[in-house]
């Protein structure tokens, strides 16, 4: 066992850190310990990398329902329908939404925690939710994943900031985790040789329970274990989800099997969630993610008794294989599609020629779906990653079962489903061994909720095992420390540009409302913190009331904006413009703030008041690319089209996945220039000439589904 700890910093870190960068970007593996065995330590990754930026300080509430409405075929059978759109709609407080980044990027050094053996060299970046980023068979000098050669966020996550590539670990809600471009705790553990185990773990904010993942690559072995475990502390039953996401490399002789006949997928036709038969459906092989022009997902419906387990083949038969214990059920396929919109996105995640599919596995069947997890209850399965050899004329034959049949009996052989049961037992027996050693803090509020607890005589919701000490505590739970241990939230000016962390768990409204009965706790903050915790509990009235409190113990921007939001809740769009307006000339005044009130104006069509508005902005929030967006909607809409253009040049950072505003923005702007040049209507007839004589530039086309010309 070795633990090596490099530091990024000198000249001669430097050095070392540039030849170790050009072996990441050139795909060569870096120089190796002499010893023989696991060993766990330290690197540098240096990546041309975007700054991830500040976070958002405007509190986005959830929405008035907790479930969705999905539109389902009548053929799927009703065990599998039960929980389809339980407790999966969006919500992200009190995490803040990550949206400060640009696409600007300098070669930069990210913290990599490397796990090896004789066979396996995996690399994790643990200040960006651990993610596994690249994972090499030595023997081979083969990377498995599709390892991205940048680090650029993009707005596809739960709190909008992710990234592409390796392999991510997604909990508590449909999406990509809140975490994917934060912070976890990292510690070593002593596995059953004395070898070393890489444990990643958190506390999830959002339905408070703890989750952790070992990772264990015994002396000797070809594959990565991950032994993951999840915990409800609660005395109620929660809603659960995960979703491990794994990207492979795509190419035109990559064959995704699946140990399944028949899945689920979106009918374009029909606009429902259908039952769809291997390998062919809608004119297409679903295995092979290039023979599509849309983007589009599948998953497999394994049945009963069979191992759970997926896998991507190139043309040699070779590929990254997944396989888990049982109660990983669900395996799924995700494409981007080969139009151009879905190249465009391809690339803008990484760099032109970079591209990948997703496999996937969940606790559930889709990812359409929570499951109830019962009170006090652990769950913890084990998956598994390794390279999968399987005659490459048997995985791209014509007959699927057998393709999918050989390499289910390939893997046997490699990793026999007993042994792996056997496996799953030794680790679950590890996952509750304290660590020998803590590697890296993550946040500070699962040592805050175990204050509280002790605070309230309350019981301990966090496992021995899991370290998260005071010394986590920082800045952000400090006000909140101060509460609980005071009586009173520490006052700020309400012009401060970042009010702080947010709060939302319910048990903090008491402690709130006690501080507000004091002369010291008595203000502004207290009552817009108070505020928020009743919003996110759908409790409207009180939220209100909580916000006209503050306005009364000192007006502030913060208050008026969240008056705005609930009048806009109730349908009154005039009134939360006026308040927006308020809320911007109170300060303070900072981005968000404006994009929220341009965003209003547009919703509500009053584009003179967006194009002037926009005018009287500071230039640097004027530049904002969202600003820029809604100023050339008005633009466009009220006929001012010079200076239009440029935007379908600016390379924009923030669009979000299923976004088609540059679009929407591009055959706008031809039927006005042309309706005003000819002296014709825009109509539908206009409207079908724009789109066939003037395709958008493949820098402006995110479009993931084009629909046929008319």
């Amino acid at each position: 066992m070795q633990l090596c700890l490099a530091e990024c910093g000198g000249f001669a870190r430097y050095l070392k850190g540039m030849a170790l960068c050009m072996g990441i970007l050139l795909g060569m593996p870096s120089i190796l310990s002499a010893d023989q065995g696991t060993t766990v330590r330290w690197e540098g990754y240096y990546l041309p990398a975007a700054e991830l930026g500040p976070e958002n300080p405007l509190p986005m509430f959830r929405g008035p329902r907790e479930d969705e409405t999905i539109r389902l075929d009548p053929a799927i059978p009703l065990e599998e329908r039960r929980y389809l759109g339980w407790r999966v709609a969006w919500r992200c407080l009190p995490y803040r939404i990550q949206d400060g980044y640009n696409r600007k990027k300098q070669l930069r050094c990210f913290d990599a925690l490397v796990l090896e053996n004789e066979t396996l060299r995996a690399v994790f970046l643990p200040n960006l939710g651990g993610r596994l980023v690249s994972l090499i068979h030595k023997p081979t000098q083969r990377e498995l994943l599709a390892r991205n050669p940048v680090f650029q966020p993009a707005n596809l996550a739960l709190r909008n900031a992710w990234f592409s590539g390796g392999i991510e670990w997604n909990t508590t809600l449909r999406g990509h985790y809140y975490l994917t471009c934060s912070p976890v705790f990292a510690a070593q553990v002593r596995g059953r040789q004395g070898e070393p185990v890489l444990r990643l773990y958190e506390w999830d904010r959002v339905r408070c329970f703890p989750w952790q993942i070992d990772f264990h690559l015994p002396p000797g072995s070809s594959v990565l274990f991950a032994h993951v475990r999840i915990l409800n502390p609660h005395e109620v039953e929660i809603p659960m989800y995960w979703w491990t996401n794994i990207a492979v490399p795509e190419r035109k002789d990559v064959r995704v099997l699946v140990p399944t006949e028949t899945g689920l997928t979106h009918s374009y036709e029909r606009g429902e969630l259908t039952i769809a038969r291997l390998p062919h459906y809608e004119g297409r092989d679903m295995t092979y993610t290039t023979q599509s022009q849309r983007a589009y997902d599948f998953f497999a419906r394994i049945p009963d008794g069979q191992r759970r387990w997926i896998a991507a083949l190139d043309g040699q038969g070779r590929g990254l294989f997944e396989v888990s214990t049982d109660q990983l059920r669900g395996r799924k396929i995700f494409a981007w599609g080969m139009s151009q919109g879905g190249r465009r996105w391809q690339e803008f995640l990484a760099q032109p020629g970079f591209a990948y599919l997703e496999i996937q596995a969940g606790l559930a069947q889709t990812q359409m779906e929570c499951i109830p997890m019962p009170p006090k209850t652990a769950w913890a399965w084990t998956e598994a990653f390794g390279l999968l050899e399987v005659e490459p004329k048997l995985v791209h034959g014509p007959d699927w079962t057998a393709a999918w049949k050989a390499a289910d009996a390939c893997l046997e052989k490699i990793l026999p489903r007993a042994e792996m049961a056997q496996w799953h037992q030794k680790f679950t027996q590890i996952s509750t061994r304290a660590p020998e050693r803590l590697l890296q803090m993550g946040s500070g509020w699962a040592a805050l909720e175990r204050r509280r607890c002790q605070a309230q005589n309350l019981p301990d919701p966090l496992p021995e095992h899991l370290p998260f000490p005071p010394e986590s505590l920082g800045p952000e739970q400090a006000p909140w420390l101060a509460l609980l241990e005071k009586g009173v939230l520490p006052p700020v000016e309400p012009t401060i540009t970042d009010p702080g962390a947010l709060m939302t768990q319910c048990e903090w409204a008491p402690l709130l409302e006690k501080s507000a009965q004091t002369a010291d706790g008595n203000h502004w903050l207290t009552w817009w913190h108070l505020g928020n915790i009743r919003m996110e509990a759908l409790d409207l009235e009180g939220a209100e009331k909580a916000w006209q409190a503050s306005l009364a113990c000192q007006k502030s921007g913060w208050a008026l904006r969240n008056l705005a939001v609930l009048a806009d809740r109730r349908g009154d769009r005039q009134k939360a413009c006026q308040l927006l307006l308020q809320a911007w000339h109170t300060g303070p005044q900072i981005a968000p703030l404006a994009i929220e009130y341009l965003q209003m104006l547009t919703q509500s069509r009053r584009f003179a008041e967006v194009y002037d508005f926009v005018a009287t902005l500071p230039e640097k929030i004027r530049q904002h690319e969202r600003v820029q967006l809604l100023w050339a909607r008005a633009a466009i809409e009220l006929g001012r089209l010079e200076g239009v253009e440029k935007i379908f040049h600016y390379e924009f950072a923030t669009i979000q996945e299923g976004e088609v505003s540059l679009t929407d923005l591009w055959f706008a702007w031809h039927e006005k220039r042309l309706a005003a040049a000819e002296n014709v209507p825009i109509d539908e007839k206009l409207r079908q000439r724009v789109r066939r004589q003037f395709p958008p530039p493949r820098q402006i086309d995110f479009r993931m589904f084009v629909p046929a010309e008319k």
